[in-house]
């Protein structure tokens, strides 16, 4: 799966939108129970933390593959963040402070689903959502410039290399959606009475500024793909391909920490294992 892992600049539109795999369907559920055998042993080790991060443009599929990625987990051990508009409170704040309050733990999952990359993809799109802010350097649409956004990825990358160098393990999946197939799964949307609920009128606006939001993706990307929070880029137009690879590249990155272990018992406790099946027995 090293074909998706982002090296070096990579320009969008030659990286693939669709890969089918044979069977991917079953080859999903195979290694799903491991990861999720592997999460209960990470949950016992307790030393490392695993942080997913999911963007692409509206319909690329990010709700879909969380359910089917991690439906084999223990709920315990996987919490998911979908980060909206921000909320009056979250803008008192810094704009990563809500992202830092929702890290996983140790021994646990977080998934989130969009991600502290709006703040370089919607907010550079639409500039003017930066006011919101109330950044004291920035009073008009005119201070958000390229040093600003520059700033932004720099405090991105030193968010991530904090993170990565106190136990939490980064995946970062862009899943790469074709023009044409958000068109037809938009329509699916509005054909469909049981799926109308998830279209709304913004979702043809933000369309229109597909090319936009293509050239501020790239950009993030060659920017914050480093060794410790690597991107990778998805190919979505085939759902079931799509969760798949996003899946054996979480389980074999994983299965590379080698010391990730369940803890041993204390000696003595394993010397008296007999004896307290003994007490138990005779109760």
């Amino acid at each position: 799966m090293s074909e998706f892992k982002v090296t070096s600049a990579i320009s969008l539109k030659d990286r693939p939108t669709k890969v089918v795999i044979n069977d991917a369907k079953n080859e999903l559920k195979k290694i799903r129970k491991k990861l999720g055998e592997l999460q209960d042993t990470m949950y016992a080790h307790g030393k490392y933390a695993v942080l997913v991060c999911l963007q692409g443009m509206d319909t690329a599929g990010k709700d879909s593959l969380i359910r089917e990625v991690f439906k084999d987990f223990n709920a315990r051990g996987v919490v998911v963040h979908s980060f909206k508009v921000p909320t009056p409170l979250e803008l008192k704040h810094d704009y990563m402070w809500r992202h830092y309050i929702a890290l996983p733990a140790r021994g646990k999952f977080g998934v989130f689903n969009r991600t502290h990359y709006e703040n370089v993809l919607v907010t550079r799109v639409h500039p003017e959502y930066i006011l919101g802010e109330n950044i004291p350097s920035v009073n008009s649409v005119e201070d958000i410039n390229d040093d600003f956004w520059n700033a932004r990825f720099e405090q991105i990358n030193n968010f991530e290399k904090h993170i990565a160098d106190n136990g939490t393990i980064i995946f970062k999946f862009f899943l790469n959606l074709s023009k044409e197939e958000q068109k037809y799964r938009l329509l699916r949307r509005l054909g469909k009475e049981e799926k109308n609920w998830k279209f709304s009128p913004g979702d043809l606006k933000e369309r229109k500024l597909w090319e936009a939001y293509q050239t501020c993706y790239e950009e993030a990307i060659n920017k914050t793909s480093k060794a410790h929070a690597p991107w990778y880029t998805i190919p979505a137009d085939d759902k079931p391909s799509a969760r798949y690879i996003v899946a054996k590249i979480i389980y074999e990155t994983l299965k590379t920490y080698t010391d990730i272990a369940e803890p041993e018992l204390d000696d003595a406790i394993k010397a008296n294992i007999e004896l307290y099946k003994q007490q138990l027995n005779n109760e």
